[in-house]
């Protein structure tokens, strides 16, 4: 009969336990449900859709190159008899650098200079008969052709000697072309003929390659050309426009910039890239970087005019694609799918999807849905702090989690053996 007695009352207190538990259970959705329709309005930065110029932050592939780059060819033919300088020097304009046989061209002008002489002795004769056949011809001790004759041989002795003078020209030309010398200065190249060997003319030598200034021709798109070209008639000049050089691997492995100007935008876009051809000039004194390699060119002054812009951080990825939350009259969030333009900076330019007027989030979106009420913030307009503060709040957040998960898995580690083995058991 006690064992009777005792499952009934344990049967009763289950049952109790039971409709206990149901109750908890109905309450908690319902205290969840009135603190949500309790929970304060989310507080976030909110902008006002405007149109505004915004510099952009572009850049562009290129290959350095040296405008003034010379190949140095043998102008005379003859043996290379000398060479002075070092692979890899540094020269200066006027540096002699190769020597090819003097002494040859040195007879030569020699020669001319002798032909000259007799040149001018026969001319100096022939006007002393000029001279003598006039006085003869006005005493009729001569006849008028023997007169003109003397004329003739003049003329041709003064023929003789303008020879004589461009052969000796030439010859000395000649000469100074065997005593190759720098046209510009630069860093040379490894010799192309050894001392000792026969060259022509016409036969490269070296090359020269001056590495201070250096010049990139790159390619702008045409809506970037067109920007630009856009803002130059309004008074600017392409030297007003800062490019800057991104040179990867110099300085010990980082990278490096160069600071320099654009000096020409084409008037031209090509058919087949549709993009413009410019090009910039940066100084290189310490001959840091070299012609022929690859770096990436950016144009500090370029802008986009009168476009709908949001701060980067603003713009959230959809299932419709990118998107932004705005706000309707009654402060709620609303998505707009967009769609993107050029980034400049901390902003992002919004090609289409929003209007002027509209009220845009553009503080952080993390956990604002459609339809949650926002508390508006008023935006400063500096989208650059913005982001830098919500970046440094993500950073902050992320360490905090680390720090907790380390901390757990430390103390899961700290359980003595035997604690887990009572568990166990």
């Amino acid at each position: 009969m006690k064992k009777v007695i005792h499952s009934g009352r344990a049967s009763l207190v289950t049952l109790i336990a039971t409709l206990a538990l149901a109750a908890c259970g109905q309450e908690q959705p319902q205290e969840q449900q009135s603190q949500q329709q309790e929970a304060p309005p989310h507080a976030v930065e909110v902008a006002e859709v405007a149109r505004q110029d915004l510099p952009l932050d572009k850049s562009y592939p290129s290959m350095l190159r040296s405008d003034g780059e010379v190949t140095l060819v043998a102008r005379v033919s003859g043996f290379l008899e000398e060479r002075h300088f070092e692979p890899g020097q540094l020269v200066e304009q006027g540096d002699r650098l190769y020597t090819i046989e003097p002494d040859l061209y040195q007879a030569t002008v020699n020669q001319r200079e002798a032909d000259l002489q007799s040149a001018r002795a026969e001319l100096a004769r022939a006007q002393r008969d000029a001279q003598r056949f006039e006085q003869l011809l006005s005493q009729n001790s001569v006849s008028r052709q023997q007169y003109d004759q003397s004329l003739a041989e003049q003329r041709v002795a003064q023929a003789n000697v303008a020879q004589a003078e461009a052969a000796l020209t030439s010859a000395n030309l000649d000469l100074g072309y065997s005593n190759v010398t720098a046209p510009v200065s630069g860093m040379i190249s490894l010799s192309q003929i050894n001392v000792g060997n026969l060259v022509n003319s016409g036969t490269e030598l070296a090359i020269i390659t001056p590495l201070d200034p250096l010049e990139v021709r790159f390619q702008l798109p045409q809506r970037d050309a067109f920007e630009l070209r856009r803002q130059l008639s309004d008074g600017g000049d392409t030297s007003d426009i800062t490019a800057r050089l991104t040179v990867p691997g110099i300085s010990g492995g980082s990278t490096a910039e160069l600071e320099g100007r654009l000096d020409y935008l084409g008037s031209r876009v090509d058919t087949g890239t549709s993009t413009v051809q410019a090009s910039a000039t940066f100084a290189n004194p310490d001959g840091a970087v070299l012609p022929g390699q690859f770096v990436r060119v950016r144009l500090d002054g370029l802008k986009r005019f009168n476009v709908i812009a949001v701060p980067e951080i603003a713009v959230t990825q959809g299932l419709m694609g990118p998107r932004v939350f705005v706000l309707d009259d009654e402060n709620k969030a609303r998505e707009h799918t967009v769609q993107l333009g050029d980034v400049a900076g901390p902003w992002q330019i919004i090609a289409s999807g929003l209007e002027e007027g509209e009220r845009v989030i553009v503080g952080d979106p993390a956990g604002i849905e459609p339809g949650m009420v926002i508390d508006p913030v008023r935006f400063d307009g500096d989208a650059k702090e913005l982001v830098e503060t919500v970046e440094e709040a993500e950073a902050q957040e992320q360490q905090e989690q680390a720090e907790a998960a380390s901390a757990m898995t430390e103390g899961a580690g700290d359980v003595p053996a035997d604690e887990g083995e009572e568990g166990a058991q």
